[in-house]
């Protein structure tokens, strides 16, 4: 358990720390010499159990209020010293309104330098205590009158404390990604980097690579300490020393956060519910400058309210607080607000949305971010989830995993009880499950009717689908919900088209009667099908109806695309894959060259070589260097066909001249296998 002092100057909190654990946390010569805490200051004191109770000990002096809020970040319990001569002070109000702020809800008053006035004097002080707690989150807190002098009431006060401890609830945060708050940075001797805080989520062990927040430094944790000793893991709850490699003195200090990578996201916009103190004289307006004082960071900022509206006293809106450097903040997370001067405390508030520049606002209706952010006010995150699915929207789970600093599995077991399906690559989206069923049950009649409309199309764009189908869903995840119906076969895709996998762009009358003058051409030329400008000119067609139409029709799977101009019937392929077949099983080792294969379909060198390079892509051939070998049965690509007997052509001829030859030797015929590529 984190106890944090808090009261004005001179009530007896330094001293109150050093009775109960017998540390004087005064360590700044000036602290020494002024008689005055300055800065913060650290106890602990041990438990039976082996468990420990640590103390800050934070200034009480109106100057150093912003040490104060450095200190009092993280807490578990509060102690609101109050000395019995003085009474209620300044300092008193101030550090009281800043702990509701905070909305610290366990502590104990104590009533101290009761050696110092009569008992009458000591019961006044704490009913006026008592009074101004009444309305603040410390309402029921015990009243314990002590003198650190005589050491009256001193022993009560240690045993409550433990027995506060022994009782206090467990971090629900401890299974987070590691998330601590730097408030000290020094080195020592031999070990360089010496960071000091309070980890607020998660563990840490040596060995972890952590980030340095908002500079984003890279550092790895070479050890822990606890209360002076060498520690194997710090969690949740606990003040602790981290001795950081991978970074200099320079580079980290107090209001750096150190944590995981997953959640490292520095902003300068903050989205809050703000409350304005009652004790204030004037409402808070428009752009108003502030201190904003978030964990051990202090920022300046202003605060973006909603057109000609401000915050009274005693009323909270929220609002936008545009800060001036980054800084780290999570879902959750409290702050005070502070004035331009950093003399007086104005109000406070938690966060809401710490992320509202990284597009979370872009398209989105007045009423639609309204109803996000009131979602973000819900108890839970999975109050929250259920009040997001309400609005009806696609919801960014790493943005929601981040605002909750949520583990992916714990987040994947909150989605699967809110039946939420995730969507896209690049940005994971959730979608209610009757509506993931809605769009994918829309997907294949929008494209039947497509197709009816614009029979000679090729398919429908995706985008335009999806503006159809689901405007709501980006890009990615649309072409998630495609893609699992293209692996079903309900569709097929290419590139950004979609259409039905029966769709034929030449199913219509005028096409099939143009196909009854194509088809015979084409089985007529065999092997040798003729070039697209013969083929119109031999047909008196116009080359570029022909062109088209050749093009539409190899979406129905009779025709192929071989060359760039030259198209082949499914039935023809089938017979040249055959043949290829049958130059393999011709050959000895199953390998042919191209040249045997030009030999066998009696096609030119290069159209045989073009051909063969197609049956490459379909997977029948495999090339090997300059030959080839078949690779599958082409049966289940092209169907049966007919595997030729014998050559088209006659057998090779003869590597060389006879000797007897009076040619010249650069006239005689080149051997046989010059041809072969």
């Amino acid at each position: 358990m984190i106890v944090a002092t808090a009261g004005h100057i001179d009530h007896g909190k330094t001293l109150l720390v050093k009775t109960l654990t017998g540390v004087d946390t005064d360590r700044l010569p000036e602290e020494k010499a002024r008689g005055i805490s300055i800065d913060l200051g650290f106890a602990y004191l041990p438990l039976p159990n082996g468990e420990l109770i640590g103390f800050v000990d934070v200034p009480g002096h109106e100057r150093f209020v912003r040490n104060m809020l450095a200190g009092v970040c993280g807490i578990d319990y509060a102690l609101l010293v109050v000395a019995a001569d003085d009474g209620v002070m300044p300092q008193t109000l101030e550090h009281l309104n800043i702990l509701n702020l905070l909305h610290i809800q366990r502590g104990a008053v104590v009533v101290t330098k009761i050696d110092r006035v009569d008992e009458e004097r000591v019961k006044q002080v704490g009913e006026s205590v008592s009074a101004l707690l009444a309305t603040t989150q410390l309402a029921d807190a015990k009243v314990m009158p002590v003198s650190a002098i005589s050491g009256v009431g001193i022993s009560e006060l240690r045993e409550m404390l433990k027995r506060e401890a022994a009782s206090a609830p467990s971090r629900a945060n401890a299974d987070q990604h590691f998330r601590y708050a730097a408030d000290r940075a020094f080195t020592v001797a031999g070990s360089g980097t010496v960071v000091t805080g309070t980890v607020f989520n998660g563990k840490v062990a040596p060995g972890d690579k952590l980030v340095i927040s908002p500079a984003g430094n890279e550092v790895r944790v070479r050890g822990i300490q606890i209360q002076g000793k060498a520690a194997q893991q710090a969690s949740a709850g606990q003040r602790c020393a981290l001795n950081l490699t991978g970074t200099d003195l320079e580079a980290v200090s107090r209001g750096d956060w150190v944590l995981a990578p997953a959640i490292h996201q520095p902003t300068q916009r903050i989205a809050g519910r703000v409350s304005v103190l009652a004790s204030e004289t004037q409402s808070l307006k428009h752009w108003t400058p502030v201190h904003l004082h978030l964990a051990t960071a202090d920022v300046t900022a202003r605060i973006a309210i909603r057109r000609g509206e401000n915050i009274a006293p005693g009323a909270s809106a929220i609002v936008q607080l545009q800060l001036d450097k980054p800084i780290g903040a999570l879902h959750g997370d409290r702050f005070i607000l502070r004035d331009q001067s950093a003399t007086r405390t104005l109000g406070g508030g938690v966060v809401l949305d710490p992320f509202v520049t990284t597009g979370s606002t872009r398209g989105r209706s007045k009423e639609a971010r309204e109803g996000e952010l009131a979602a973000f006010e819900q108890p839970t995150p999975q109050n929250t989830l259920q009040a997001l699915i309400q609005l009806g929207r696609p919801i960014d789970l790493q943005r929601f995993e981040t605002l909750f600093n949520m583990p992916p599995t714990h987040a994947a077991v909150l989605y699967d009880k809110a039946t939420l399906v995730m969507l896209g690559k690049d940005t994971r989206v959730g979608v209610p499950r009757a509506r993931h069923q809605q769009i994918v049950d829309a997907v294949v009649p929008q494209l039947e009717a497509f197709h009816k409309a614009h029979p000679q199309a090729t398919g429908e764009e995706t985008e335009t689908l999806r503006k159809k189908i689901a405007p709501e869903l980006s890009a990615d995840a649309f072409g998630a919900v495609l893609r699992a119906l293209t692996d079903a076969r309900k569709i097929e895709t290419s590139g950004s088209i979609a259409r039905l996998p029966a769709h034929s762009t030449t199913a219509n009358t005028a096409d099939e009667k143009m196909w009854q003058i194509v088809k015979p051409a084409l089985e007529t030329a065999g092997f040798n099908s003729p070039q697209i400008k013969d083929l119109a000119l031999q047909l008196k067609l116009k080359e570029p109806i022909v062109k088209d139409f050749l093009y539409r029709k190899t979406k129905s799977g009779e025709i192929y695309r071989v060359t760039p101009d030259r198209f082949y019937t499914k039935d023809t392929l089938a017979k040249l894959a055959a043949t290829a077949q049958a130059t393999a099983q011709a050959q000895p080792t199953g390998i042919f060259t191209a040249a045997q294969y030009r030999d066998w379909t009696g096609v030119g060198r290069g159209l045989a070589i073009e051909i063969l390079e197609f049956m490459d892509t379909l997977g029948v051939t495999q090339r090997i260097g300059d030959t080839r070998k078949m690779r599958k049965d082409f049966v289940p690509i092209l169907g049966a066909a007919e595997i030729p007997a014998k050559p088209l052509l006659a057998a090779p001829r003869p590597a060389q001249l006879p000797p007897s030859s009076s040619k010249p030797a650069n006239q005689q015929r080149r051997p046989n296998n010059f041809y072969r590529r």
